[in-house]
């Protein structure tokens, strides 16, 4: 069976590329194991001083799966088996949560670069900016739809990357931000046209890559304390206790009926049609499609 997170080398660097491009890359556990697995390659390879994470196909990540009525996650994440304890242990424990994988990127000592194309919602957006840089391209969409129903921030990134106006506003809006906006605001680092991505990516960790490891280490060690010392840990345990909660509102628990029983689009299009946002926006504000522009 194809890994669904793929691991390959050149030099000293390493990519990553989440390859579920038919489901936009989104994330099931099964996506979630191997990247834990290609982090671990990657980090305990005495050769890779950097590291690119990318998503196959037309979009770095469309957040947390939830088609196919959840059958891929635990049962406590449905609605007729909530137990709110359980919820507490899948979500906060390491050996469980999926913040294992996320935070695998800040933990890790050697400097990941997230390259952010296409679609970069909810849970992807979560996991691209616990990356030590992220670039996107100009047209990326970055966002966090849970903000409207059946989520809270998990990682804490969107709080800790952005100034207070910033981070309430998107906080209590959900909208998207483009790729280009996002680096304007310093959510991001960069943001490059969509044929110009794999290139600035590339020279960048090329750049990285003539520094010493333990120079890289010691840098990136430091930044990550002062925002340790911030609280990152204690907001990283009460927001997935907060998304457990609000999984399992009427309105939660309503969204997740709609996509059992009508399909994930009529979910999301019962939650953000009023917005006139994400896919229900109009298609001259979508993200341009690498695979319609010759660049997969």
């Amino acid at each position: 069976m194809e890994k669904e997170a793929i691991f390959s080398k050149s030099g000293a660097i390493a990519t990553i590329t989440l390859n579920r491009p038919e489901k936009y890359n989104t994330l099931r556990p099964s996506i979630l194991a191997d990247l834990d697995d290609a982090l671990r390659q990657a980090n305990t390879d005495n050769d890779v001083k950097v590291i690119i994470l990318e998503g196959a196909g037309d979009a770095f990540c469309a957040g947390f799966d939830f088609s196919g009525g959840l059958e891929h996650f635990d049962e406590n994440v449905t609605e007729e088996k909530y137990d709110p304890g359980k919820d507490v242990d899948w979500v906060i424990n390491p050996y469980k949560s999926y913040l294992t994988q996320f935070m695998g990127l800040w933990r890790g000592l050697k400097p990941v670069i997230a390259k952010v194309h296409g679609y970069c919602m909810g849970g992807g957006s979560e996991m691209a900016l616990c990356a030590d840089l992220v670039v996107a391209s100009d047209d990326a969409r970055i966002g966090t739809p849970y903000s409207r129903v059946w989520g809270c921030h998990l990682s804490g990134m969107w709080v800790y990357r952005l100034g207070l106006a910033k981070a309430k506003y998107y906080a209590l809006t959900g909208e998207w931000v483009s790729g280009e906006e996002a680096a304007r605001i310093e959510l991001i680092n960069e943001s490059v046209p969509l044929e110009e991505l794999d290139q600035t990516v590339q020279a960048l960790a090329k750049k990285i890559a003539q520094i010493p490891f333990t120079q890289l280490m010691a840098m990136k060690l430091i930044v990550n304390q002062a925002y340790d010392n911030m609280g990152l840990q204690s907001t990283q345990t009460l927001g997935p206790i907060l998304d457990g909660i609000m999984r399992n509102t009427p309105e939660g628990r309503e969204f997740v009926r709609v996509a059992k029983d009508d399909g994930v689009k009529a979910a999301v299009t019962m939650r953000d049609a009023p917005f006139n946002d994400y896919s229900q926006a109009p298609k001259n504000q979508h993200p341009r499609k690498k695979s319609e522009l010759g660049l997969l």
